[in-house]
Formats: C-alpha cells, structure tokens, sequence
C-alpha cells in the first residue's frame, strides 16, 4: 500500500466516524469537534483495519490525521520488521 492511498484510508475512517466532510491533515481533531469518545472508536477502528495495537500511553498522539498516519506508519514498520524477524 502507498503511503498517499494510507493517509487517504486514514483520513475516510475519521471521516466516517466523526461525521466530519473534509478531515485536514494537521487541524486538531478537538478544533474539530472530535470528542474523546470518538477519538477511542477512531482508535479502536485504526486498531480493527490494520491489525495494530495502540497503548494508551500512545493515544495523546492520535490528536490529527498527520499525527494518526505517523502512527500507523510507525506500527506497521514494526509489525512488518518483527514479521521478517520470525521467519528468519
């Protein structure tokens, strides 16, 4: 998967969940009026799509789509590294 076609995943989840037409990529989802509790079903569904897990020391960094993207990007880097890693 592109990185473009990721963000773009990314930014269509938080769009459906929060209700919110056009998601920016560095506006804070509280200056959008995304409340905590749709900040953890954004998570929950990031978790759900890319099959990651994200600590709840990690949620202060899901506060816009570029931060979120960053995220992801970071877990899946990590899920793929530790992937190679048991079957080697």
């Amino acid at each position: 998967m592109s990185q473009s076609n990721l963000k773009e995943e990314l930014r269509a989840l938080i769009s459906e969940i929060s209700e919110i037409d056009v998601i920016p990529d560095n506006t804070s989802f509280k200056d959008l009026g995304i409340d905590s509790m749709m900040g953890v079903e954004i998570v929950a569904a990031i978790e759900r799509q890319y099959k990651i897990k994200v600590a709840d020391s990690e949620l202060t960094k899901v506060t816009t789509l570029d931060s979120s993207y960053e995220l992801v990007t970071e877990k899946l880097a990590l899920a793929g590294g530790a992937a190679s890693a048991q079957t080697a």
